[in-house]
């Protein structure tokens, strides 16, 4: 004999037949096909700008060494002439110690905005790390070297106080070498960098080498 048909009472009704709610079933084999799809989606759209990111120094802005060595490989290529400019800020420990890191990271932004300015839009200026600052320049229609260590020896404002700021500089042209790549350019700038800070300091000289 049929079992009869459950009802259920409406709030504003007769009773009706009772109909089992369906439930939503998930395909599991689907979902796992998909959900690396769209991981990877995700993924491959935030990777170009990571990349981007890395390639820029969070504190100053200038290309990290991957960066500028990138576009400075470029350059050469296109201008025999070019320079290599190596820079390193002189007495900046003693600045971070009398004055504090944030003095610090001030010399580096505005070390980092001169040398940007220097090499204007005739050259690419990176920072090495530390600081350590890098650039090339088309030499033809680059600026004077001397500019640059004046500029990089004017005080700078902190804080309401005017704070010194003194770097060595070293160059190398591509020209003066015997074999004209990048690595021979920075290791050259690095030696007259080393020299001017050493003559620097007996002298009391600014120092730029070239």
């Amino acid at each position: 004999m049929p079992q009869a048909a459950k009802h259920r009472r409406r709030p504003d009704g007769p009773r009706t037949p009772f109909q089992p709610q369906r439930r939503r079933t998930v395909d599991t084999q689907a979902l796992a096909a998909v959900l690396p799809l769209v991981g990877w989606a995700a993924h491959s759209g935030l990777l170009p700008h990571r990349l981007a990111a890395a390639r820029r120094d969070p504190l100053t802005g200038l290309h990290t060494r991957a960066g500028w060595t990138a576009r400075a490989t470029r350059l050469i290529r296109r201008h025999s002439d070019a320079l290599v400019v190596l820079v390193d800020l002189d007495g900046f420990k003693t600045l971070n110690d009398t004055y504090g890191h944030p003095a610090g990271d001030t010399a580096l932004t505005v070390a980092a905005s001169r040398l940007t300015a220097w090499c204007g839009r005739h050259g690419i200026a990176g920072r090495l790390g530390g600081d350590e600052f890098v650039a090339v320049i088309d030499q033809a229609a680059g600026p004077d070297l001397t500019d640059l260590g004046r500029d990089l020896h004017r005080p700078f404002l902190y804080a309401r106080q005017s704070l010194p700021l003194a770097a060595s500089v070293g160059s190398c042209r591509l020209t003066d070498l015997p074999t004209r790549t990048l690595p021979c350019a920075l290791a050259a700038a690095d030696a007259a960098m080393y020299a001017a800070k050493g003559r620097a300091a007996r002298r009391g000289q600014r120092p730029v080498s070239h």
